[in-house]
């Protein structure tokens, strides 16, 4: 066999620098949240997150404000209606949903919590890696649901 025809070290790493990122991308599916962090402000440091209580720019998302009568088995029912979704956690206030994406198979952790006629909404990826806007979209078109639900109020 010609020796031409065989991939030098040099191309050969080349190949793997560019493939293991994104092997580790996929393996990386994070921590699970051990309670709830709907109060909490997203880490400065944390570009995939977003929450409508944290007023700082890239973090911030408009309040949701919901319509008398509305329960958590109200929202529960809309928000699993979105791609790749489960319940993780849930009581009669609060309701956390991970959200697998598929591409990478990453895990971004969806948490509700009723607050009056309010809900607080607050959507981070467990890993470091940016989601490119995904969480930001996933909670505009959580949004848009339940606003064609009927569950919002309308400005």
């Amino acid at each position: 066999m010609s020796q031409n025809c065989l991939p030098s070290t040099v191309q050969f790493s080349k190949i793997i620098a560019l493939i293991l990122p994104f092997l580790l991308v996929a393996c990386s599916r994070g921590s699970e949240p051990e309670q709830d962090r709907t109060d909490l402000l997203c880490d400065s440091q944390a570009v995939s997150c977003v929450s409508t209580i944290d007023p700082r720019d890239p973090h911030y998302l408009a309040p949701f404000l919901l319509r008398p009568g509305v329960t958590m088995k109200h929202i529960q029912r809309v928000v699993l209606s979105l791609p790749n979704t489960h319940v993780a956690d849930s009581n009669t206030d609060y309701l956390r949903i991970e959200c697998t994406s598929s591409f990478f198979n990453a895990i971004d952790d969806l948490e509700l919590k009723l607050d009056d006629y309010q809900l607080i909404v607050r959507s981070e990826t467990r890993d470091t890696y940016p989601d490119l806007g995904r969480n930001r979209g996933r909670v505009e078109q959580l949004r848009t649901k339940l606003a064609q639900a009927g569950l919002l109020e309308t400005p």
